[in-house]
């Protein structure tokens, strides 16, 4: 009875590194090598989120030592932050920081696209979004329009 005793009490420790570190770790390495973008979304404002928290609890130890329970609730954030079925990571990068990320702002500060053009954009990969940027910027958004609409014409005679 006191070993599940124990493990009840350090449930957060012997759990915690799997949820927070390690299946973390292997899913970005796996969201590198895929080619879509969702799961980058997903890693880095996970990492970001866990800096964060990381940088908090270095901050303020002194009061967190005296808070039993912190250990369990940064567990269940994290979890939530991980775990497929909630995804809590993409959740927040596409509720609250994603408002905040401009793709396609000149040095003035004025936006080049229109709302339409950046979701075309946010939905590319990385490589191929820097080489539509360079295009536009060399030939401007009628080209790349034109070049669709032809894709478009070809798809349609095969």
């Amino acid at each position: 009875m006191g070993v599940i005793i124990v493990i009840a009490k350090r449930f957060d420790a012997l759990i915690g590194p799997g949820v927070m570190l390690l299946y973390p770790l292997y899913a970005s390495l796996r969201a590198i090598e895929s080619p879509t973008m969702l799961d980058d979304q997903q890693w880095l404002t996970y990492w970001i989120i866990y800096s964060l928290i990381t940088i908090f609890e270095l901050s303020f130890w002194r009061i967190l030592a005296w808070l039993p329970f912190w250990p369990y609730i940064k567990l269940l954030f994290c979890m939530w932050l991980v775990l497929p079925m909630f995804s809590g990571a993409a959740y927040i990068y596409s509720n609250f920081v994603r408002k905040y990320v401009k793709i396609g702002m000149n040095v003035g500060g004025g936006t080049t696209y229109t709302d339409e053009q950046r979701r075309v954009l946010q939905m590319m990969s990385l490589d191929a979004r820097k080489s539509v940027q360079d295009y536009v910027d060399r030939f401007g958004w009628d080209s790349v329009e034109k070049a669709i609409k032809a894709a478009e014409r070809e798809t349609k005679k095969h």
